[in-house]
């Protein structure tokens, strides 16, 4: 066979194949473009509805114009919300919260998985085992004994004879939530696949353990400290229970319980919508700006049963 005949069977044989791709892709973007479109439309909504009045959401829901900054747009709604809650202080305390959680959780539970995949140890699985069977108990069904031993705990008293333990307390917020069972298995589970050669290597150079876990294993895993900051910011953000039995004074609410109170304000659709957006961009501003490294952790390291 000639070389001239070799490329017309090739170019035909790639000619052959270039319509079963195009499919196969114009299928598979069809697909990611419904899935965003049926995601993103109710945040749309929500936005084009907090610069709404009342009458006009009502009006525009048998229409697209639901979902496009048309008709009387103002920024009302928004100053509603500064006006009849204090919104900032809310968002404050959430942040507060939120970020402090974060730093302390990835620390400890960093630590923790370290300790548990990387050193050898009496009980190492047997720990690690325990861990893996708390991920089965809701936390519901912890909640009243937690709220029991923290109300005991010594704290600042109001009056004479009379304490609230850690009661309308920051610290009450943060502290029962930095420990997480999840957080612990999925650094785990990516520290078990950094090559262990690393650390013979730098322990040969007179490396201690902790110079080990600090200047190697974590400088090495972004993607997996990228996820659980995610999900550790999702649940003290949306965080709503537990500060509803803890927190009494109006200082120390985190944005979801001051969303509750706002709601008993004789409140308009409109102004719901506005409070619903400003807590919302928080939580999409920290998953753009760990979205990379949060996929790169799911496809790597995955989350493997």
């Amino acid at each position: 066979m000639t070389a001239s005949t070799q490329s017309v069977a090739v170019s035909k044989s790639s000619k052959r194949r270039l319509p079963k791709d195009w499919k196969s892709k114009v299928v598979q973007y069809a697909t990611n473009l419904i899935l965003v479109i049926f995601f993103i439309f109710p945040l749309v909504f929500m936005i084009m509805a907090s610069f709404k009045p009342n009458d006009q959401i009502f009006a525009d829901l048998r229409s697209l114009r639901a979902f496009l900054p048309v008709g009387d747009l103002s920024l009302t709604n928004y100053q509603a919300v500064f006006a009849k809650s204090k919104f900032p202080r809310f968002l404050f305390n959430s942040l507060f919260i939120s970020v402090t959680t974060i730093l302390l959780s990835l620390i400890v539970n960093s630590m923790l998985a370290y300790a548990l995949s990387r050193l050898k140890w009496a009980g190492q699985k047997l720990v690690l085992a325990i861990i893996i069977a708390t991920l089965i108990i809701p936390g519901e069904t912890v909640i009243m004994p937690l709220l029991l031993l923290v109300s005991k705990l010594p704290g600042l008293s109001l009056t004479e004879g009379i304490t609230t333990g850690w009661l309308n307390t920051y610290h009450v917020q943060i502290i029962p939530f930095i420990v997480s069972a999840f957080s612990i298995f999925l650094f785990y589970q990516f520290f078990r696949d950094i090559p262990k050669e690393l650390d013979e290597a730098a322990l040969v150079d007179g490396a201690s353990r902790f110079q080990i876990y600090y200047k190697i294993i974590l400088p090495n895993s972004g993607p997996v400290i990228a996820t659980v900051t995610i999900l550790t910011f999702i649940g003290a953000w949306n965080s709503f229970l537990w500060p509803t039995m803890v927190i009494q004074s109006e200082e120390l609410r985190p944005v979801m319980v001051g969303m509750q109170y706002f709601f008993q304000q004789d409140t308009e659709w409109g102004e719901v919508m506005a409070y619903a957006a400003m807590i919302t961009i928080p939580v999409l501003l920290v998953f753009l700006l760990f979205q990379r490294s949060f996929v790169q952790s799911i496809a790597s390291s995955g989350i493997k049963g």
